[in-house]
């Protein structure tokens, strides 16, 4: 499943190509992509169909595209959608659940459709800064139909700072995601409320970093990349980590969350691409994750030949150093 960097990397993408423009037309070719809609299709459609994108935000994996009227709603019988107050604000989102194989891909529209595409937005006409024509449609393709788009209200966040990463920077914020933390990547993340939350915590520090209510948009690549760099074994207990130990992570979380952007995100198949379909390549950086059997990088620059253990976790696997990352005699898993 996408993780905190492979969403930003569709994020940025999305913002550079939708960014102004007017939807109009929507074409649902599988209503089962839409079932998070409880009106129904047409209502998707109807709203959609007129609406200008003003933004593309994201909080930790939550993305979302806040609509406004268009200025030119277009013919006088034709009713515009009631997206934004009378001051421009938006007022409702396209919500995108990526979900396992969820993409976003922005296409030309006599390029052929892709064999899982599921919902296509045609786009008013934009160039690029050099002048080259934008594509036309902004295609959902998903394979395995665990994800799908909808509509969804705006409400103002509780602490007044930006919903989420985005270009305008709105105190706004889906109702889905109003329960999700912030992520190490927000500008508007408190470490201080994180370790105090931390550290009323009676679990393991894995299973912590991968609750999206304490911190958002890590999954169980970057939780075992962060707790290698960190030097800290995924069952230590929450309630024992120092002030120290939890910057040291959140640092690393940040860190590694960091160099994925810049190298694309993280993919290991088809499934996972940014709008033009181009996969990461940050899996070729990975010190622990799915490395079992490897040598730990760390030791073997001490010119130790430890090697990357794998222990079941949570019906998945955490990837580790049993001497960088020494398992605690009252873990919990």
């Amino acid at each position: 499943m996408p993780e905190l960097p492979e969403v930003e990397v569709v994020r940025r993408g999305l913002a550079s190509w939708v960014r102004g423009r007017t939807i109009t037309g929507v074409q649902i070719l599988d209503p089962r992509s839409v079932r998070r809609h409880a009106a129904g299709p047409e209502d998707l459609r109807g709203n959609l169909e007129g609406a200008v994108v003003t933004d593309v935000a994201r909080r930790g994996k939550f993305l979302w595209m806040p609509l406004v009227e268009a200025a030119d709603p277009g013919s006088p019988d034709s009713t515009p959608p009631s997206s934004s107050d009378d001051d421009g604000v938006p007022r409702l989102a396209l919500m995108a659940h990526l979900g396992m194989s969820g993409q976003l891909l922005m296409e030309d529209t006599h390029l052929p459709d892709e064999k899982h595409l599921k919902v296509r937005l045609t786009l008013s006409p934009a160039v690029s800064g050099d002048g080259t024509p934008m594509p036309a449609e902004l295609r959902f393709v998903d394979q395995r139909i665990f994800g799908g788009v909808f509509l969804t209200d705006l409400q103002p966040t509780p602490d007044g700072a930006p919903g989420g990463l985005s270009e305008t920077g709105l105190p706004l914020i889906p109702e889905e995601a109003a329960h999700i933390a912030r992520d190490p990547l927000d500008p508007a993340f408190s470490f201080e409320d994180f370790y105090v939350r931390l550290r009323k915590r009676k679990t393991g520090i894995k299973r912590a970093l991968l609750d999206q209510g304490l911190i958002s948009g890590v999954g169980n690549i970057y939780a075992d990349e962060a707790l290698w760099a960190a030097k800290l074994h995924f069952a230590r207990p929450t309630d024992t980590m120092r002030r120290a130990d939890a910057l040291r992570l959140v640092d690393s979380a940040r860190d590694v969350m960091t160099r994925a952007l810049a190298a694309g995100g993280t993919s290991f198949d088809s499934l996972y691409v940014n709008v033009n379909g181009a996969s990461g390549y940050f899996s070729r950086s990975l010190n622990a994750y799915g490395r079992e059997g490897e040598p730990c990088p760390r030791c073997a620059a001490l010119g130790l030949s430890t090697l990357i253990r794998r222990d079941s976790f949570m019906n998945r696997s955490s990837y580790s150093c049993p001497v960088c990352q020494p398992r605690p005699r009252n873990g919990r898993w």
